[in-house]
């Protein structure tokens, strides 16, 4: 009769390689990258980082203490819970079958024991959990060793998925890998005779995991830096193009290095929302270990391009890193501070493509632009905010407001609004404007349009309708397509009539 445990393999199309059929064999299972999609280690570092940044210096002390004392430190500071990280369901699957079997099951980690104590008991799934503790670092050899000490040579299953765990399979009696690559399969292929591969959707597919980094650097937010251009199209000149491009493209790779970092670090707050939980980090489809590799590398090759403009440029662009991270690691959690940070970072494109193209901005663009982006910043709140009391709860994680500040929120994104709206206004009856448009009267039709617009943004957040994102929201939204179209179209035909 065919066992609960090897019908679960026929059913991910493998045969049962037992012909014994015992079921007194434990079943030893890897915790981070096999039971869960992420390494628990890494995001306990990015919640301690994310909530208390001034112990960066003594995290980096701790890690010259070794790996083992390293994990120690840090678990003493932090533990994740099982409910917070995403778990793979084929593992689950097989843990199952095995406990149907009544067969022993042992979580089995280079965590840290308290880590791993703390995720078994809190699954109820395992009959015994061990970590590395403060002198021993339980991975390869040394996980491998303890396992032959315990149940001798092939007296054990073994669940991993990673390089470290090359050492163990070996003396499993089955090899059974989990998400694990192309180059990981075929060697546990080449040293263990029976081996069991359960794949991810997109294991072995490289246009699926790519997908994955490329939707981490959420390229829909670079148009954003479309505002590179406004000095150069508000200017009319054209030779400031093709620096303002470059600018455009140093920028699209900073941001995206910067949204990546800012991913992690919002890692279990994301993961407790409706719709920001399916982000490539969150739903654990993106390892943060790669996050921070990825991150690097597009963030050098933003500065490889700003080479190629004036040093202001480059200036620009480390400030506006700067004040990202800073965000990302402060600013965020203060009240307003962050709406005001968000308004800056939008303005702070446009001080940039006027540094890539060697243009004075006014002080006329540098107002509109202030008040207006701190209006969009804060419909960004209004649609946290909102969704928090759809959802009954009363304040926001991670963030200093609270459901009752909603319309207060209203009430600054509506005045910041009106100003840009009237700086438009008093810029239009400049007489200085005659001299860039041949019929300035036109661009009141402007005015109106983005009167209607902000109004418009304002009910439509209030009503929970907003998306997280104003810049999605935006692209998806037709009238507001059709506004920024008219709007164009006024500044265009009133400089050509």
């Amino acid at each position: 009769m065919t066992s609960t445990f090897a019908a679960q393999r026929e059913t991910a199309g493998f045969f049962d390689l037992d012909e014994t059929g015992r079921t007194d064999v434990p079943l030893i299972v890897d915790l981070d990258g096999t039971l869960t999609k992420s390494d628990t280690m890494h995001e306990a570092l990015l919640l301690l980082i994310s909530k208390h940044p001034a112990k960066l210096p003594q995290i980096a002390a701790w890690l010259l203490s070794g790996k083992a004392k390293f994990k120690d430190r840090l678990a003493s500071e932090v533990l994740i819970d099982a409910a917070s990280v995403p778990m793979r369901d084929k593992v689950l699957a097989l843990i199952s079958a095995a406990k149907a079997e009544e067969r022993e099951v042992l979580l089995v980690s280079a965590s840290n024991q308290r880590q791993v104590k703390q995720i078994a008991a809190q699954m109820g799934l395992f009959d015994e959990a061990v970590g590395s503790d403060d002198t021993r670092n339980l991975s390869g050899k040394e996980k491998a060793r303890w396992l032959v000490e315990r149940f001798g040579e092939k007296g054990f299953d073994y669940i991993g998925d990673s390089n470290a765990d090359l050492d163990v399979w070996p003396a499993a009696r089955q090899a059974i890998t989990v998400g694990s690559n192309r180059t990981i399969r075929k060697r546990v292929d080449e040293i263990c005779a029976n081996a069991l591969h359960l794949a991810d959707d997109d294991s072995g597919n490289t246009f699926g995991r790519s997908r994955h980094y490329i939707k981490a650097m959420r390229p829909h937010q670079w148009l954003k830096n479309l505002l590179i251009f406004v000095p150069a199209l508000a200017a009319h000149d054209p030779a400031a193009l093709l620096p303002s491009f470059l600018a455009f493209c140093a920028f699209c790779l900073a941001a995206s290095s910067i949204y990546l970092i800012n991913d992690m670090l919002d890692l279990h707050v994301d993961r407790q929302h409706p719709r920001k939980r399916n982000r490539p980090f969150a739903a654990g489809t993106i390892p943060v270990a790669h996050g921070t590799v990825h991150s690097g590398v597009l963030l050098v090759s933003a500065l490889a391009i700003a080479g190629f403009l004036p040093p202001l440029f480059a200036t620009v662009l480390l400030g506006y890193v700067g004040l990202t991270f800073a965000y990302s690691l402060v600013l965020k959690r203060k009240l307003m501070i962050d709406i005001w940070t968000l308004g800056a970072l939008y303005t702070i494109r446009i001080v940039a493509g006027g540094a890539a193209g060697g243009i004075p901005l006014s002080e006329w663009l540098l107002a509109f632009s202030m008040f207006l982006f701190l209006s969009l910043a804060a419909v960004k709140r209004i649609s946290e905010l909102t969704d928090l009391k759809a959802r009954k709860l009363t304040s926001t994680d991670g963030r200093g407001y609270r459901v009752a500040d909603l319309p207060v929120v209203l009430g600054a994104m509506l005045a910041s609004g009106y100003c840009s709206v009237v700086i438009l206004a008093l810029y239009v009856s400049n007489a200085n404007v005659a001299s860039l448009y041949s019929e300035p009267r036109l661009l009141w039709l402007a005015c109106m349009m983005l009167l209607y617009w902000i109004n418009r943004v304002a009910i439509i957040s209030y009503r929970g309708e907003m998306h997280d994102d104003p810049i999605v929201f935006a692209l998806r939204d037709r009238i507001s397509l059709l506004v920024f179209l008219c709007c164009g179209t006024v500044f265009v035909v009133s400089a050509q009539l």
